[in-house]
């Protein structure tokens, strides 16, 4: 089993990056990340203006699998995650939700023991998630800071994307080159003031090529939905598109006219914000798997 060090990263995903190494479809993979600030933020007294923000959200990667042509799907099944045992959380002036509100930057670091978050008197359950994790994108779409989501996945912040969940990314480029970083030991969906609890991360996936069938957008499968991951100038355009895309995917996998799967959208499809936080906002429209399983939606396209 290979393991990709967390000092091969990248800053952008583009069409053109250099693999730093190879996988055969159906391998398993170990990627070392760092967290979105590389381990830059270690004390609660430290100034968040001192640190170098031209290493903030590295990717770990990119790796090239073998047989991944564009037309072709990636599976990535997450078989674990595993994070440090201390990591960070903070809040900065004008940024979040909330962020006109914050009248000086807080950074809070919180320690990690037993699955739990120590947060002041509070214990958080802890669910490791995946916040950057994409490919190189189509020659039409350019390229992607690794802050920013869009069809070749990205900055997605979707806490669904954690361990025993599979994604599936569009293959854009020979040999995808996929890369990930950005890992946190929980977050709430919509990532309200700009950070989870930001940890380093060991996460082993195995990767799989599904030959000659393409998506739009990422999918993320749990055990109850599949969910495609949309994104968005807002959650407006964001919805629109995720919702446009659960729309097909009925009316293909079931048969359905386009006003018939329209109509079973509004009665089954829960559309869940994942971040408003990121320069495009990202929501995932989910699709319960006892109307629709993953492999007859995927079979249908």
């Amino acid at each position: 089993m290979k393991t990709i060090s967390n000092k091969n990263v990248i800053y952008k995903f583009e069409e053109k990056m250099e693999a730093v190494d190879t996988i055969s479809s159906g391998d398993t993979v170990v990627f070392e990340t760092n967290d979105c600030w590389t381990q830059q933020v270690t004390s609660e007294d430290q100034v968040i203006t001192e640190i170098d923000y031209d290493i903030l959200n590295p990717a770990t990667g990119p790796i090239y699998v073998e047989g991944a042509e564009p037309g072709d799907i990636l599976k990535i099944y997450i078989e674990s995650i595993d994070v440090k045992q201390r990591g960070s959380a903070l809040c900065v002036p004008n940024e979040g939700v909330l962020g006109d509100q914050v009248k000086e930057s807080r950074v809070k670091i919180i320690d990690i023991l037993d699955g739990y978050a120590l947060y002041n008197n509070v214990k958080i359950p802890i669910s490791p998630m995946i916040g950057v994790i994409g490919v190189a994108p189509a020659k039409d779409d350019g390229q992607w800071t690794t802050d920013t989501p869009w069809k070749h996945g990205g900055n997605m912040d979707t806490k669904d994307i954690k361990q025993g969940n599979t994604l599936y990314l569009p293959v854009n480029q020979k040999g995808a080159l996929l890369a990930l970083g950005d890992c946190h030991a929980v977050m709430g969906d919509g990532e309200l003031c700009f950070t989870g609890l930001e940890v380093p991360a060991k996460v082993t996936l195995k990767v799989d090529v599904i030959k000659n069938k393409s998506i739009n957008w990422p999918m993320i499968e749990d055990e109850k939905y599949t969910m495609i991951i949309a994104s968005g100038k807002d959650l407006d355009e964001a919805i629109y598109t995720g919702t446009d895309e659960a729309v097909k995917f009925l009316m293909k996998g079931l048969e359905f006219d386009w006003e018939d799967a329209y109509v079973l959208a509004s009665l089954i499809v829960d559309i869940k914000i994942s971040q408003v936080v990121d320069p495009t906002m990202t929501i995932r429209a989910a699709i319960p798997k006892e109307i629709l399983t993953t492999e007859k939606l995927i079979g249908s396209i």
